[in-house]
């Protein structure tokens, strides 16, 4: 997918620009659906597709067959600010994950399309947001590792987006998740059986008949992974996806470097920035409505003041 400049028209305006509050549209409810036979518990199905979109994910059976690639920079100069001002207003540790995940909830909120997911060749809309993370419990080469399932709404705050993640980081570190027990006692299965295990909880999955508390702590079900390379200290990669569940999405961000700018003036300025890089299922949205949510989450990680606000309004997935 090829980057195209910016349009205006697809991204929500800067500070200070497009809509005055007295004649922005007021917050719509959320309207509440029923559940129609073929729904899921993570989702309802889409039966308003274009052929396309219904057809592909026959032809392109697994995630491994439909990943697209995708890379842009931060401007960390800018992000660097807002999470020091962030900080000095009481959410210590404000750091560029919770942007990134304030600003990815954010631009859901208008473009539902990329949290969609598939499963059992069908389309659906995801209920939630749920982002995934594989964090160490302390940091050290044998230290275990644990994964976090956090919950958002359309319309949280970036604070909003902190205090989740962090009650849930927070107790994760602390002591044993579900995450753990789970994959504790699968581990005590010999491999023979096991293989079976997860042979029939695949074809669970694909029926929609996967038990909750499966789905709930799986960290393979959900609407993105996001991981930190640079806390490691290195670039970020470009990780696949698991054909296993349904997640659409895998983030990652690396360190910091530094690029030295000619500026118009003849002057050479030093700017600081971070890789992003995505891998995505194609199959959940078109080329056209991916660019469109990339361009969203550009602009507001250019201006992440605009995620301290709700949103005026949240847009619902198609039916």
């Amino acid at each position: 997918m090829s980057r195209k400049k910016k349009d205006r028209a697809d991204v929500p305006p800067a500070a200070g620009e497009g809509v005055s509050p007295s004649t922005a549209e007021p917050k719509k409810k959320k309207k509440k659906r029923r559940w129609h036979f073929g729904d899921r518990y993570e989702g309802r199905r889409l039966r308003t597709l274009a052929p396309m979109q219904y057809v592909i994910p026959y032809i392109m059976k697994v995630r491994a067959d439909a990943q697209n690639h995708f890379e842009d920079r931060i401007d960390m100069d800018i992000l660097d600010a807002y999470c020091a001002k962030k900080q000095a207003e009481g959410l210590t540790g404000f750091g560029a994950l919770h942007a990134i995940l304030a600003a990815y909830v954010r631009t859901i909120s208008e473009r539902p399309g990329v949290n969609r997911f598939v499963a059992g060749q069908h389309v659906y809309a995801r209920k939630n947001i749920v982002a995934n993370m594989t964090i160490k419990k302390r940091m050290g080469l044998d230290c275990p590792d644990t994964v976090i399932k956090v919950i958002f709404d359309p319309a949280d705050t970036a604070d909003d987006v902190y205090r989740k993640f962090k009650e849930v980081a927070d107790k994760a570190t602390a002591d044993d998740t579900d995450f753990d027990n789970t994959a504790g006692f699968l581990r005590h299965i010999p491999g023979l059986i096991l293989r079976g295990v997860i042979g029939f909880l695949r074809f669970l999955d694909y029926f929609g008949l996967l038990p909750r508390f499966l789905i709930k702590v799986s960290p393979f079900h959900g609407s993105l992974v996001i991981t930190s390379m640079g806390s490691l200290g290195i670039n970020a990669i470009y990780h696949h996806l698991y054909d296993f569940g349904n997640i659409p999405l895998f983030f990652a961000y690396g360190k910091k470097y530094t690029v030295n700018e000619l500026q118009p003036d003849g002057t050479v300025v030093a700017r600081r920035f971070v890789d992003l890089r995505a891998v995505t299922d194609e199959r959940i949205c078109d080329g056209y409505y991916y660019a469109s949510a990339f361009k969203i989450l550009q602009r507001y990680l250019a201006h992440p003041d605009l995620l301290d606000k709700a949103p005026e309004t949240v847009k619902e997935d198609i039916d």
